[in-house]
C-alpha cells in the first residue's frame, strides 16, 4: 500500500472504533414521535418514504391526511392499489384552506380527521401513524395542540411511532417530540413560474 492509502486506512479504522463505541451504548427502543417542519420541499415526501419502509418490513401502518383532499397523489395511489393490508390511508381533509375558504367545515373536518388518527394511535398493531399536514390544522386552530400533546403523551402506544408533518411547527411540539427536521428552502421552480408536476410534488 502506498503511504496515502495507509493513513487512510488507519483514519477509517480509527474513525469506525470510535462509531463502534458510541454505537454499543445505543441500546433503548422506543416509539418515536418524529416532526416534519419547515419552509421547504419534501415534509410530506420523507414521511411517505417511512411509511414505505414499515411496508416493505411488514409493519402495519397508517396515513391520516388532514388538509391534502380529493387530489390524486402517487404515494396515495400505489398504497391503496397495492398494499391496503399493510397500510390504512384516510384522506380527511377536502383540500387547502385557501381552496376551502370555510373556517367552520375545515375545523369539523380537522376534529374528524383527529378521531380517525386517535383511533389509529391507539391501535398498537400499528406500528407507524403519519398524520400529515397536521402541523396546518394546529397553525389555524382547527385542532388545540395542548389536546394533541396530551393524547400522544398518555395514549401512544409504547413502540408506535408517530409522525407529523406540515410548515410552522407549534413550538410544544417541537418541545415534545423526538426527532425534528426543518426543511429548508434554498431554490424552488414554482418561483420561476414553474407549476407543480406529476412525479415531484403528487
Amino acid at each position: 500500500m502506498t503511504d496515502d492509502a495507509d493513513r487512510h486506512a488507519a483514519k477509517m479504522a480509527k474513525k469506525k472504533a470510535a462509531r463502534d463505541k458510541i454505537m454499543a451504548t445505543k441500546t433503548d427502543e422506543k416509539g418515536l414521535i418524529i416532526v416534519h417542519t419547515g419552509k421547504g420541499k419534501g415534509k410530506s415526501s420523507a414521511a411517505f418514504g417511512m411509511i414505505f419502509r414499515c411496508i416493505a418490513h411488514g409493519l402495519p401502518c397508517a396515513v391520516v391526511q388532514f388538509i391534502k383532499g380529493g387530489m390524486s397523489t402517487g404515494e396515495r395511489d400505489l398504497i391503496l392499489s397495492k398494499f391496503s393490508e399493510a397500510c390504512q390511508f384516510h384522506t380527511m381533509g377536502e383540500g387547502f384552506t385557501w381552496e376551502t375558504q370555510d373556517k367552520t367545515r375545515d375545523t369539523e373536518m380537522a376534529q374528524a380527521a383527529w378521531a380517525k388518527a386517535k383511533e389509529l394511535i391507539s391501535d398498537e398493531t400499528n406500528r407507524m401513524v403519519l398524520l400529515d399536514e397536521i402541523n396546518i390544522a394546529l397553525r389555524y386552530g382547527y385542532l388545540d395542540i395542548a389536546e394533541v400533546l396530551a393524547f400522544l403523551k398518555a395514549e401512544k402506544p409504547p413502540m408506535t411511532h408517530v409522525v407529523l408533518t406540515g410548515r410552522n411547527a407549534h413550538e410544544d411540539l417541537i418541545e415534545a417530540a423526538d426527532l425534528v427536521t426543518e426543511m429548508e428552502l434554498v431554490k424552488h421552480p414554482f418561483r420561476s413560474g414553474i407549476k407543480a408536476q406529476i412525479g415531484v410534488e403528487f
